[in-house]
């Protein structure tokens, strides 16, 4: 079973700041993801299907989340992981997931 992505508008545009490498690097991860989205860790705490990506950007470690639902696969935002995932809710009230 294939599943579709589908990215959102905030994921849109803080990809844009990413650099070339990255994104190629995020472009892979992402394709892997159609054939087996639950295999990356988890996040906990939501009553929604969350999952995350690790990402290294120039230094800073960053998490791709997503969301899994039914057939599609919901890329929400990127999180720059110093900030502990506290920027989360917020991104998920702005896109309607709360």
């Amino acid at each position: 079973m294939s599943y579709e992505l589908v990215p959102s508008h905030i994921f849109l545009q803080q990809l844009e700041k990413l650099s070339f490498k990255a994104r190629q690097i995020l472009k892979e991860k992402l394709e892997s993801l159609k054939f087996a989205p639950a295999r990356n860790k988890r996040i906990l705490g939501y009553n929604l299907f969350l999952f995350r990506i690790r990402l290294s950007d120039s230094g800073k470690e960053l998490r791709i989340i997503y969301l899994l639902d039914k057939e599609k696969i919901k890329i929400l935002c990127i999180l720059n992981r110093k900030n502990n995932y506290k920027d989360l809710e917020k991104y998920l009230r702005r896109l309607g997931c709360l």
